[in-house]
């Protein structure tokens, strides 16, 4: 977005964290402002997290900006996932628009897989058979593997959770709809005040859901506090 600085108007990076807890429910970690994605912002903002208190991270989902796959290995120890939405838009760009429809349904045979082992072997194989015709798309399946794929890891109840960052797209929207009422912003402190309430109003919403977003028995197994699992269900 754009905010005046120094008597000139530039456009800034808004970065907002969101995240599942160990009782399956949604929270905002937080928000900052940047001029640009570059690893060094990344791993500024996470080691601010950390800081604050953010821990036991086993995965974080985003597009595939510059250097996040570094700092969130080297700040928070966890697993990346390149959101699979934004992957499909860019590998389809390869494959001509005739070809669309039919590489679309090809790499979805690895996401209808039932798990990570078999995901990775229909993975390989659509790339191979894609390789004669379409050899560049076929070089990004085998770059994007691993990262595309990093969901099938986790219990199949949370992979249509985990795949994309599709789950904060409607929060994404309204912060959109809200800023460009603004259009530009007197400085930065006004960006955080006004994108602050909304992330508050939404925190607050997500605390008072009576339906959790992740089930606790499927959370529990995957925390890293044993004081955090279920306890036993006495036979009856």
């Amino acid at each position: 977005m754009k905010v005046r600085q120094d008597g000139r108007i530039v456009s800034v990076a808004v970065i907002i964290a969101v995240g599942a807890n160990t009782a399956g429910r949604r929270e905002v970690l937080g928000m900052t402002i940047g001029a640009s994605e570059a690893e060094t912002f990344w791993t500024a903002f996470l080691r601010t997290l950390a800081r604050r208190g953010l821990r036991g991270v086993k995965l974080v989902v985003s597009d595939a900006h510059e250097g996040i796959k570094a700092a969130v290995s080297k700040v928070l120890c966890a697993t990346w996932q390149r959101c699979r939405v934004h992957f499909m838009r860019n590998v389809l760009a390869h494959a001509g628009k005739s070809g669309r429809r039919v590489v679309s349904a090809f790499i979805g045979t690895a996401f209808a897989q039932d798990t990570a082992q078999a995901a990775s072997a229909q993975w390989r194989q659509v790339a191979d058979q894609l390789r004669p015709r379409t050899r560049k798309l076929a070089e990004l399946m085998d770059e994007a593997e691993t990262d595309v794929l990093a969901y099938m890891n986790f219990p199949q109840a949370h992979r249509t959770k985990l795949h994309s960052t599709n789950p904060i797209e409607r929060l994404n929207g309204e912060i959109k709809r809200r800023t460009d009422v603004v259009g530009i912003f007197p400085n930065e402190a006004a960006i955080t005040r006004l994108i602050g309430a909304i992330l508050l109003e939404q925190n607050d919403e997500w605390a008072v859901q009576r339906s959790r977003y992740m089930t606790l028995e499927s959370v529990a197994p995957l925390g890293d506090d044993p004081l955090a699992s279920l306890p036993p269900v006495a036979a009856v």
